[in-house]
């Protein structure tokens, strides 16, 4: 196991981390996917589209930024652990892609969104220090790992979702857990980040990811043919902006291992799995199916 801070203790962070592993050829786009695919829910399904959109350029500049150290890396674990989650983060791009394309079929605008958030990426890369952008790319990987626990932590939160699209998105958080901390301690061990550096990132990731995501479902929505008042009447239903923020809201649920980040002890693997990991692992080991995986987990949510 890489070293990491002493403060907790070394065997809740190894029983935390598991195994990287590379799985590959994942389609999920070969179904019949319903338009609104998230229990039938304009608002919820456009929200989740906005999000899984970005992960085929965003993957490409978590991975920019993790090879921006591979020279600096000493530790042959970490090395290995490298190469995986590049490996695992090229496939996310691959399957998130072909989901791209459908909501291309759609009408939406995913190549103007796609290029807008290349450009910002991009600048990141070209005008900010490596180190700024690791601590950014370790600060997402926390927040997407900590989506696993969101979204199936419970099985209300994915009930009626369409099973590809679970099967996406169970498939793509068992990763995120599995390499939760890569790029945290590439950045603790390979790079010079500091911990005004770590803890800015964290405050522009959970500010700007919320407010494009947002953003960017209510560009889809409109071009569903909704108006703007219609728009604003599901932002305020209980599907809209409180299945997120209020106190029963999906998000409220992960607060605490969030606010952990900020904590000068803080690592990833002091978090235990989300208790359904292993339903998921089990049930691919024995099917090869991921959708079918994808249900597994579901089912075995409280």
């Amino acid at each position: 196991m890489n070293t990491i801070t002493k403060a907790f203790d070394s065997a809740q962070v190894e029983n935390a981390e598991k195994q990287i592993t590379v799985r590959k050829n994942m389609d999920f786009s070969q179904n019949d996917i319903p338009k609104y695919w998230f229990a039938g829910s304009p608002f919820k399904t456009r929200v989740a589209d906005s999000l899984q959109m970005t992960f085929p350029v965003g993957e490409r500049y978590f991975i920019e930024s993790v090879r921006a150290y591979r020279d600096d890396i000493t530790d042959d674990k970490l090395k290995s652990e490298v190469k995986d989650f590049i490996m695992q983060e090229a496939q996310h791009g691959i399957s998130h892609e072909q989901i791209n394309d459908l909501l291309r079929a759609q009408g939406m605008p995913i190549d103007k969104m796609e290029k807008r958030l290349k450009s910002i990426l991009n600048n990141h890369t070209k005008k900010l220090s490596r180190e700024f952008n690791i601590a950014h790319t370790a600060a997402t990987e926390h927040l997407t790992a900590l989506m696993a626990k969101a979204f199936f932590h419970y099985r209300s939160t994915m009930q009626g979702v369409d099973p590809n699209m679970r099967g996406l998105l169970a498939w793509h958080a068992v990763e995120e857990m599995e390499h939760r901390a890569v790029a945290f301690d590439v950045m603790r061990h390979a790079s010079k980040a500091s911990e005004a550096q770590r803890y800015t990132a964290m405050a522009l990731v959970s500010t700007l990811m919320p407010l494009f995501t947002l953003a960017r479902a209510v560009i889809m929505l409109r071009v569903d043919g909704y108006t703007s008042f219609q728009i604003a009447r599901m932002m305020v239903s209980k599907d809209g902006l409180p299945w997120l923020f209020a106190k029963e809201g999906i998000l409220r649920g992960i607060t605490s291992e969030y606010a952990d980040w900020y904590r000068r002890d803080f690592h990833p693997n002091m978090h235990p799995m989300v208790h359904n990991y292993q339903d998921w692992v089990d049930v691919y080991e024995k099917t090869g199916d991921p959708i079918e995986a994808g249900n597994a987990m579901w089912a075995a949510g409280y």
